[in-house]
């Protein structure tokens, strides 16, 4: 069976698929039209970054000056493990055909490494620190790939949908907190068409375990955590065991984790059913189902968790009460079980996310807005918008950029514009 996350078949000439697929990305950028000559990641791929991007030739924009760059990265997650990438990519770097990258999971290129002569090639494309490279600003890539599918990803010359990346051929693997899974970044090797070869992509995917590895720390006692932002089923680890719940066993291990002092059976029902008559004996049954996978984490006589859980909710309370803002916004990577329609769990998610917001808006903190402003629930946010232009300085590189994205959406806003305060207009 052939692997889809490889670009190349084994014997496959280069140069001949890169000519078909070259062929398949005019027909598409033309129409529309695609066919079996494109990998199905890749076709899936392209038409995201249709949706996304203006057209197939652009500059993906840089949005961090090297200041404020120097400062986020230094306090992300991934500083710890960057020794240890170079350590064993660091040949790659050194060649004087390859480039090492490492990005946020936003898409925001952290680190791009290698022979100068290399990187002033890449320059010209921005792949540079401060760049998004996610596939909404800069279409079908490794990196970007890789963090929309959370899969390790080889990208192949023109499979790339910006025109001005075709020239070059990328690998690139993401990254996980491995205490709670959640997604940090992505490591790529970026060059020339030989790094469409298997090993290329064995290679990230080594390194990015082993970067996983280096960021393991000890769980809180006794070794649990529970990971709901972002995630329509929350993940549990105990003791390194990692378990992915279901929908309803989500919602009821994060409304007891909001409630250390237990809930009664009417007090857990409502907030998981609201006002729908349920028999009493569905909410024992889930119950029973829960303690069979959770074990002694689950107590009764009122509900509640049996001992301290490290939940991502609380760290994002932690940095807020200790009014380190751009540390609460990097800890929001969503809203609670976004797909949750349970009454306690859609009211946690709101007060959550409007804490934070006002926060944000109010802190005057530039790094902290555009953060923020980046999101896929801020990327619409009128407000928070307004307020990042009036935090930003005069001489800030990337002040154009936001005024107009500023004016966009005051317009999209305007009365007879489709959109109301608070909702995404139409485009």
């Amino acid at each position: 069976m052939v692997n889809p996350w490889l670009a190349l078949a084994s014997g496959a000439d280069p140069a001949e698929r890169c000519a078909l697929v070259r062929s398949a990305h005019e027909d598409f950028t033309a129409g529309g039209a695609l066919n079996d000559r494109v990998r199905r990641v890749v076709a899936d791929s392209w038409r995201r970054s249709a949706a996304a991007l203006p057209g197939p030739e652009f500059v993906t924009p840089v949005e961090m000056g090297d200041a404020e760059l120097a400062d986020y990265r230094g306090a992300h997650p991934l500083a710890r493990a960057m020794p240890l990438v170079r350590e064993l990519l660091g040949s790659i770097a050194d060649d004087g055909r390859h480039l090492l990258a490492v990005c946020d999971a936003s898409g925001r290129m952290l680190w791009v490494e290698g022979h100068r002569g290399v990187r002033d090639r890449a320059e010209a494309m921005n792949f540079v620190p401060g760049a998004r490279w996610d596939e909404r600003h800069a279409g079908t890539n490794a990196p970007g790939t890789a963090l929309a599918l959370d899969h390790a990803v080889q990208i192949f010359a023109t499979e790339h949908y910006n025109r001005l990346v075709q020239p070059w051929t990328c690998a690139a693997a993401p990254v996980h907190d491995p205490r709670t899974g959640r997604l940090l970044g992505a490591i790529d090797i970026t060059g020339g068409d030989h790094l469409a070869a298997p090993h290329s992509l064995a290679l990230v995917q080594a390194t990015a375990r082993a970067a996983e590895a280096q960021l393991t720390t000890p769980a809180p006692a006794p070794g649990l955590a529970l990971s709901a932002l972002g995630r329509d089923e929350a993940l549990l680890v105990a003791d390194g065991r990692r378990l992915r719940l279901g929908r309803r066993h989500s919602e009821i291990l994060v409304l007891l984790a909001g409630h250390p002092d237990g809930l009664t059976g009417d007090q857990l029902s409502c907030a998981l059913y609201g006002e729908r008559p349920v028999p009493p004996v569905t909410l024992r049954a889930e119950l029973s189902r829960l303690r069979r996978l959770v074990g002694p984490l689950l107590a009764s006589r009122p509900y509640r968790l049996y001992g301290p859980v490290e939940t991502d909710t609380a760290r994002v309370e932690r940095e807020l009460t200790s009014g380190d803002l751009r540390a609460a916004v990097r800890a929001y990577v969503g809203p609670l079980l976004p797909a949750s329609e349970a009454p306690g769990v859609r009211r946690m998610r709101r007060l959550l996310e409007d804490r934070l917001r006002r926060a944000v808006l109010g802190g005057g903190d530039a790094a902290a807005l555009r953060m923020w402003a980046d999101s896929p629930w801020g990327e619409e946010d009128l407000e928070v918008w307004e307020r990042l232009l009036a935090a930003l300085p005069e001489s800030a590189p990337q002040r154009g950029a936001v005024a107009t994205r500023a004016r966009r959406l005051r317009e999209a806003y305007a009365p007879g514009a489709g959109a109301t305060f608070g909702q995404p207009p139409r485009h």
